[in-house]
């Protein structure tokens, strides 16, 4: 499909008209917080698991920059993949809220924090189109949700090209997934610059694709000093240790990233709808977010407070804007009125179960047969 974005168009959702189940739920959500006089931002919780989350990946850091790490490559290693993990605490837990406006408030501390990104390889800018533009606005539609672009090798949509070895596709994607980070931290970020300047996105962001590749380029070359230089001087651990290191921590993150947003989206109850010829959807927005979204381990609270309450995803889609800290509450609210409604809300309930559907609707897609009838 030619991006409608490049076209200068714009693809419509349904009107929510009068008396939505938006609007109910909306209400609903905002009477929560008002009559428990609650922000909707960071908490007490939300702030000591946000100095946990850096942490779990700065303590670390030091430890391997400083030596200290160096006594046993059994700790060295074990170091490089707890990195990995705090890669995924900040990224889900402090980044994501910030860079959606959640986190605080304070516009000031939103951006701070969101930039932190920007310390664990990416890019907050590309981020902020890819994610708050396209995704969460375009869910599962082709052509303008990156999310479900990924690569050739992986066919995320119905509505995608089938190659032959898409039949394989359940297999491998694991191992694809494991590379995801490594292809962000260098190559993705400069590819999606280029490609955000020709569709005119980087605007939003007001910069120009000049002024974006010097940015990018002076935060990528930062990293790599701190990350890896830093470690190759002055670790005194071997350079094929550090690589290895590096390269495995990059993994854990990619594989955990992967296994939290692709089972939110990817999944057989998901409708993946197209806009008709003149660029309209069938349903409107809010409708279409829950027809593309699913929940997953409802019942855990360490799944939830390690994902920042990304297992909570319909929620996150519906308000992006409240604290994921809060989501575990407000869902009760959002399943009892969608089901009012009669708007389906999917929930699997482990991850595990998750993950299985996941890979079945992986197989499905790579099937020279429709996913659905």
């Amino acid at each position: 499909m030619e991006s409608v974005l490049k076209k200068k168009k714009l693809v419509k959702f349904a009107p929510k008209g009068s008396d939505s189940f938006y609007d109910a739920m909306k209400k609903a959500v905002d009477d929560y917080f008002i009559s428990n006089n609650i922000s909707q931002h960071a908490n007490g919780a939300m702030k000591v698991k946000t100095a946990t989350m850096l942490a779990i990946y700065f303590l670390p850091l030091v430890a391997i920059i400083t030596g200290l790490a160096s006594v046993s490559t059994v700790l060295f290693y074990g170091l490089w993949l707890l990195m990995g993990v705090g890669i995924v605490g900040i990224g889900t837990c402090v980044m994501h809220d910030s860079n959606h406006g959640a986190y605080s408030s304070n516009k000031g501390i939103n951006l701070f924090l969101g930039n932190l990104l920007n310390l664990i390889g990416g890019y907050s800018r590309n981020w902020r189109i890819q994610h708050n533009v396209l995704h969460h606005t375009y869910t599962n539609v082709e052509g303008l949700d990156e999310d479900i672009d990924g690569t050739i090798l992986l066919r995320m949509s119905p509505n995608r090209p089938l190659l032959g070895i898409h039949r394989y596709q359940h297999i491998y994607s694991w191992f694809l997934y494991l590379l995801m980070n490594l292809f962000w931290v260098t190559v993705k970020d400069y590819t999606m610059i280029v490609r955000y300047n020709r569709e005119d996105l980087l605007k939003k962001e007001k910069i120009t694709m000049r002024k974006a590749l010097i940015e990018v380029t002076a935060i990528k070359l930062t990293y790599f000093l701190v990350t890896l230089v830093l470690p190759l001087l002055f670790s005194s651990m071997p350079w094929y240790h550090v690589l290895a290191g590096f390269v495995m921590m990059h993994m854990v993150a990619g594989l955990a990233l992967a296994c939290i947003f692709q089972p939110a989206h990817v999944m057989e109850t998901s409708s993946f709808s197209m806009p008709t010829a003149d660029l309209k959807m069938e349903d409107n927005w809010a409708t279409h977010q829950l027809l593309n979204t699913t929940n997953f381990a409802p019942g855990s609270k360490i799944t939830s407070w390690f994902m920042g309450g990304l297992n909570y995803q319909i929620e996150h889609h519906l308000f992006p804007h409240v604290c994921h800290i809060h989501y575990p509450k407000i869902s009760g609210i959002v399943k009892a009125v969608a089901e009012k409604y009669g708007v389906p809300y999917n929930v699997q309930p482990t991850v595990m179960r998750a993950l299985l559907e996941h890979g079945r609707m992986l197989k499905n897609l790579g099937r020279p047969v429709p996913v659905r009838a």
